[in-house]
């Protein structure tokens, strides 16, 4: 009968020191989560405000791209106009004077002229397309920005789910 009730004394005890350290833990578990909740609240304010300022930070960027490409599609239109005036001009007073020398020059003048119209307007062409390029790379880089602010965020918020899992 000792040596039975020795080995209840031992694991009755046990029991109870088993049960107090359950306790224990889940007392501290507890304000474990309670201190980590304010450094969670401002990791969630901080993704938040990160992402708030790299939205802030490209929208200017963005305004500034499409309003110089805008700005110089403009000003190469104002440029290259009075230029094919000019060449509109030219000819019509080449073509005045070679007519009354030949018929062979006047085709040859209209030629020309049309050829130098026709670079021209490629030219203005090419303009419009490098210009509409430029405006396409400006929102494309803005869209990856917003995009990775969107992700710094998501990554953020991911963060912030896991610890509050692991404090779970």
């Amino acid at each position: 009968m000792g040596l039975s009730s020795f080995f209840k004394n031992l694991f009755g005890s046990a029991k109870e020191t088993a049960g107090e350290l359950a306790d224990k833990a889940e007392t501290t578990f507890e304000q474990a989560k309670e201190a980590a909740a304010p450094y969670l609240e401002k990791a969630e304010i901080f993704a938040e405000e990160t992402f708030e300022k790299a939205k802030e930070t490209a929208t200017p960027y963005l305004e500034k791209a499409e309003n110089f490409t805008e700005e110089t599609l403009d000003k190469v239109k104002e440029t290259a106009a009075p230029i094919i005036n000019k060449i509109e001009d030219f000819s019509g007073h080449a073509k005045e004077s070679v007519a009354e020398t030949s018929d062979k020059a006047e085709n040859s003048l209209e030629n020309a002229a049309e050829t130098v119209k026709e670079k021209a307007e490629t030219t203005v062409d090419k303009v419009e397309d490098l210009a509409s390029e430029a405006k396409t790379t400006a929102t494309e880089t803005a869209e990856k920005v917003s995009s990775f602010a969107e992700d710094s965020n998501e990554e953020a918020k991911e963060t912030i789910n896991k610890i509050e899992e692991d404090a779970d």
